[in-house]
């Protein structure tokens, strides 16, 4: 009967929260060496997607593995709680109730009530994640969580925020940052690089009127219009050669860059224009003009308004003349600064309210949002005169990661932590790391480290952890608080303070030492990654709790994250570990890829272009999820495109065969307990007397797994596994039990069956151990159905689950090189025997003579001549024979070119090369095989040139020959069908029938039955003598009698017309 593999994963799942296994197996290991998995936080406000259940899997397999290895791994699931993923779900429910939403909304309702709602939703999807991340077998604690809302969370990330204050690595700037208008907030530069996308925007040139210069102007090339009402000034290169032109058409004078004319013309070749002068940007500096707005003319007279010199003016963007706003423009504020143009007392324009909108300082968009407003801004230009040109260019534009809106660059006044300086021990730190893969560590991050700038800490938010600064009013005075004792010490606190919210720490000040009042605390809340960041320290709530241990497990022994983390936790927890404890927080860490729709788009709910991951789970279950996952480039950080069929493939690859190995095992079993009354034990003894060469070999083959998996779970490279299990579950099925089916069933004795069955037994064991971290389900599954035959005194601690065992140990003494060698070659001949079989369509049931096996080395002979008898049998053939004689089979060498090696070596002669090829002699070639050169049409070929072939000489004779090599080794299998070996061929058809027809009818290896068969075509009246000349094939597949056609008929178990070579047979089977 067919297994049904989810339903068998659900019914151990059960058994696992009966017996409180992940629980059970952390008390066995707890006085174990500590191994320390770190896990980044998700949020809680959707449910559980590929992304998170890929990362979930790495996260519980290397903690498995290591838990397995002799370690106490405790595992601890983490929730980001704060930021605007939670704000956003509020401010919609406050935009249906109240019509307002962010700071507006919060005016109106109040701090306290707009984060008891944060507080009410935060955790809306926790059970949900906690069932699916169950489901997938992930071992993890759900009830001594770390959430980062949590006032022990929260006083760590005060006090490491102390730390670096008290380091004076923390300063109160204004810079210019990417800015959210959406949620009126400043966002980090990492957050900012989150979500580019292609869109349109307006590209304008506009033109400055030259004072004291009669029709002459500068022009400026912008995308961003709406930056013009609060111009400044502009730039130009120092170094550049600039042009005056005359445009006929205006009949104005223009100065710009030659290469720029194109902004201007559509085809300068054929415009309209004449160049009256040259000079440098160098020139230019200091000449005033008219600004194309008023507003804040007057406050800018005498400093703003003329041309400065800077080099990041770039010749290939616009017209080599850059517009400057330096509010909204990083570069520009730094060129105002330093020529004087802004200061501390002079700031630059910056007339936006929080939400983008223009304020009253702009009257003529008073109330428009910037984007919004470049329309306008266009149509009052061209109205004044001062538009030049207009058109749209698409470019890659920075978004909103939250809220998907336009971000803008803006001068924030902000709280910035200094990172530039410590860079180069961030590389240091780096390199005392272990990535996989490695490419990230060394490209991505190393990239983004090199190149980190002072990092803007603050949000102007409501739902965060507040950053702990009380200060005067005139931010003279600056009070930084390390913790709640601290606080309520120096403020005179007397309550309880259980929670440190806005709404709970903002009516808390503390008296000013310097005699400027009440200190209040700034507004500000920390960015969310400062929060995740502090992970390592915040989840033990240290140093207030567990200071003793933790630097026993500091830093941790493993993370794993996506890829994005690079910019994101991988980041700040490497900045933060970095600033507290000068090292990384951990040693090693798994980057894995994003997961996209089959199609290879972002997956979509909306789109619905990906199965449900629940659906998935239920259909296959989750061990296949799991092995898909792990055995995909999205485990080297690489894109996996999601194909249900990949999951359906590693089923029948995979879990379904070690599913059978152990079935098969199981029948053996119970085989012989019916044959020789014998209850089955693993006897370890009988190791030392089985000299047995499959047995040896498939031992060896396990300890190889094993010995691989060790060396790859030490250096965290989880995509190597797979295709080795592969390659044991296939050495299991398709080769140690199909070549040792007579021997598990007793028919080479009683002590020979109890020898293999012993070999099986310790290869299914190994390998449900050796697997357990990655499939959970199946090989706990398995192990508990075998565990019986495990002697007592081989007993373990606690022997209800396969996770409670040790991982299994290398044994180095089952290792031999010699019987490896044998197999391995074996391995090789039947391949190729089996392809020569397919290429002429001959079934393996059809018996043939020979197959010739050609090879120069005497020692491969000697290796194959050694497992001879199941190369025979496997192949169904009479006569192995063995040879180094090539001209006794007429052996023929042919050669052919490696057209892309000719072509870069020999160019136009590559042709008449590749031509005279064919015509090398078969002598000719095997020369160049022994010498590793030879000479065609006067060029000079190597090894790498040529590709060489060996086959033989076509002719009558050698028609019914078919040729395969492989390794060096050569076959012909001679595909005659010889008269008297029909016989044999047919009967192996009719067991397979009878093989088939007891599957069919659910019988075992223990059920005996009653075949009988009814002749219903046979013109040459083979039947007969047929089932009385091969009765030893039938009796084997049968194990029961065979009858003719009687009279009893009725009553079959199962029953077939059997159509084999034109003869019709009807096979019925019997109960005995």
């Amino acid at each position: 009967m067919a297994v049904n593999f989810p339903k068998e994963e659900e019914r151990i799942l059960a058994q696992w929260t009966e017996i409180d296994a992940f629980q059970r197996q952390l008390e066995l290991s707890a006085q174990k060496k500590p191994y320390t998995f770190y896990d980044g936080p998700p949020f809680a406000t959707g449910t559980p997607h590929y992304g998170h259940l890929l990362a979930s899997t790495i996260k519980d397999i290397i903690p498995r593995y290591w838990s397995m290895k002799g370690h106490h791994v405790e595992r601890r699931f983490g929730w980001d709680t704060h930021g605007v993923p939670i704000e956003q779900i509020i401010d919609n429910q406050l935009q249906e109730e109240l019509g307002v939403r962010g700071r507006k909304a919060v005016e109106q309702i109040g701090i306290a009530e707009y984060n008891r709602r944060c507080r009410e939703v935060v955790m809306t999807y926790a059970q949900e994640w906690r069932r699916v991340v169950g489901r997938l077998g992930r071992w993890i604690d759900f009830d001594n969580d770390y959430k980062t809302m949590n006032p022990t969370f929260m006083e760590s990330c005060w006090w490491v925020f102390k730390q670096l204050y008290e380091k004076d690595l923390v300063y109160h700037g204004a810079k210019v940052l990417p800015y959210s208008t959406a949620l009126s907030t400043p966002l980090s530069k990492s957050e900012a690089q989150e979500d580019y996308r292609d869109v349109s925007d307006p590209a304008i040139v506009v033109n400055f009127p030259i004072l004291g210069r009669e029709n002459e102007y500068f022009l400026a090339w912008t995308t961003t219009p709406w930056t013009l009402p609060s111009h400044t000034g502009l730039c130009v290169h120092p170094d550049f050669e600039y042009i005056k032109i005359h445009d006929q058409e205006s009949d104005k004078k223009y100065i710009l860059l030659e290469v720029g004319l194109k902004m201007l013309y559509k085809d300068p070749k054929k415009a309209k224009y004449s160049v009256l002068e040259k000079m440098k940007g160098s020139d230019l500096l200091g000449v005033e003009y008219e600004p194309p707005f008023d507003y804040f003319k007057e406050e800018f007279k005498g400093v703003g308004f003329k041309v400065l010199n800077d080099t990041y003016v770039k010749v290939d963007e616009g017209v080599g003349i850059v517009h400057q706003s330096p509010a909204f423009g990083e570069d520009d504020y730094q060129v105002a600064w330093k020529a004087g143009v802004i200061s501390d007392k002079r700031p630059p324009p910056n007339p936006l309210d929080p939400s983008g909108h223009f304020t009253s300082e702009v009257r003529d968009f008073e109330g428009q949002h910037v984007k919004a407003a470049d329309k306008d801004i266009i149509k009052y230009l061209e109205k004044a005169g001062r538009l030049v040109k207009k058109s749209q260019i698409v470019h890659r534009y920075p978004h909103c990661p939250r809220s998907k809106t336009p971000l803008i660059q803006r001068a924030v006044p902000s709280w910035f932590i200094k990172v530039e300086h410590v860079v180069p021990k961030l590389l240091e730190n780096l390199e005392k790391t272990h990535w996989v893969p490695g490419f990230v560590k060394e490209g991505r991050f190393h990239n983004w480290l090199a190149s980190a700038r002072d990092w803007n800490v603050s949000r102007n938010r409501f739902w965060g952890t507040p950053i702990p600064l009380w200060v005067s009013s005139d931010f003279k005075e600056v009070v930084c608080i390390g913790s709640i004792a601290e606080l309520k010490e120096l403020s005179g606190y007397t309550g309880e303070l259980n929670d440190l919210h806005r709404d709970t720490v903002d009516g808390i000040t503390i008296p000013s030492k310097q005699g400027k009042g009440e200190l209040r605390r700034i507004e500000e809340v920390f960015d969310c990654w400062f929060e995740s960041g502090s992970m390592p320290y915040a989840s033990q709530h240290y140093p207030f709790e567990n200071k003793d241990t933790f630097h026993d497990k500091f830093p941790g022994d493993f993370i794993a994250e996506g890829l994005d983390q690079t910019r994101g936790w991988f980041y700040t927890m490497s900045l933060l570990g970095t600033f507290l404890f000068d090292t990384f927080p951990y040693k090693n860490c798994v980057v894995n890829g994003i997961v996209l729709a089959e199609d290879g788009k972002k997956m979509s709910k909306s789109l619905k272009n990906y199965p449900d991951p629940n659906l998935i789970m239920d259909k296959y279950g989750s061990d296949p999820l799991r092995l898909y996952m792990i055995n995909s480039p999205v485990v080297r950080a690489e894109p996996l495109r999601f194909q249900e069929q990949g999951v359906k493939q590693i089923v029948s690859s995979v879990i379904l065969p070690l599913w059978n190995s152990y079935n098969f095992f199981e029948q053996q079993v119970a085989l012989l307990k019916k044959q020789s009354d014998i209850d089955f034990m693993y006897d370890t003894s009988l190791e030392t007397t089985n000299t047995n060469v499959m047995d040896k070999w498939i031992l060896a083959s396990c300890q190889s797994l094993l010995k691989f998996v060790n060396n790859e779970m030490s250096v965290y490279r989880l995509y190597t596994v797979v295709p080795r299990l592969l390659e044991l579950i296939d050495n299991t099925t398709n080769w140690y039990i199909r070549f040792n089916r007579r021997r598990l069933k007793g028919e080479a004795g009683q002590d020979d069956a109890l020898h293999a069955l012993n070999t099986l037994f310790e290869v299914i064991y190994t390998m449900v151990r050796g697997l357990a971290p990655f499939i959970p389900f199946i090989t706990d599954n398995i192990y508990q159905r075998i565990s019986k035959h495990i002697p007592k005194e081989l007993h373990y601690e606690d022997m209800r689950s396969v996770h409670f065992l040790p991982y299994p140990e290398v044994r180095e003494e089952l290792f031999d090189e010699v019987v490896e060698r044998r197999v391995k070659r074996m391995q090789v001949v039947i391949e190729q025997g089996r392809l020569c079989r397919e290429r002429r369509t001959v079934s393996l049931k059809t018996p043939l003579k020979s197959l010739v096996v050609i090879h120069s080395d005497p020692q491969y002979l000697e290796d194959v001549k050694s497992l001879e008898s199941y190369i025979v049998e496997e192949l169904n053939i009479r006569d192995l024979i063995l040879s180094s004689d090539e001209e006794k089979y007429q052996v023929q060498y042919s050669a052919l070119a490696d057209v892309k090696s000719l072509g870069i070596k020999f160019k136009k002669d590559a042709a008449k090369v590749k031509k005279a090829i064919p015509n090398l002699s078969s002598t000719d070639i095997k020369s160049f095989m022994s010498s590793g050169e030879i000479t065609i049409e006067g060029c000079h070929l190597v090894a790498e040139d040529l590709r060489v072939q060996r086959g033989i000489a076509q002719t009558p004779e050698t028609k019914h020959l078919e040729v395969s090599v492989d390794d060096n080794c050569l076959v012909i299998l001679d595909s005659f069908a010889y008269p008297e070996l029909a016989q044999e061929g047919m009967a192996r058809e009719f067991v397979n029938r009878v093989q088939r027809l007891r599957k069919s009818a659910g019988l075992v290896p223990t059920d005996d039955v009653r075949m009988v068969y009814k002749v219903v075509k046979d013109d040459n009246n083979e039947v007969d003598s047929m089932f009385k000349e091969q009765k030893p094939l039938f009796d084997k597949a049968i194990q029961g009698e065979i009858q003719r056609e009687d009279s009893a008929t009725d009553g079959a178990l199962a029953e077939e017309d059997a159509n084999v070579r034109d003869v019709l047979v009807k096979l019925m089977l019997f109960k005995l």
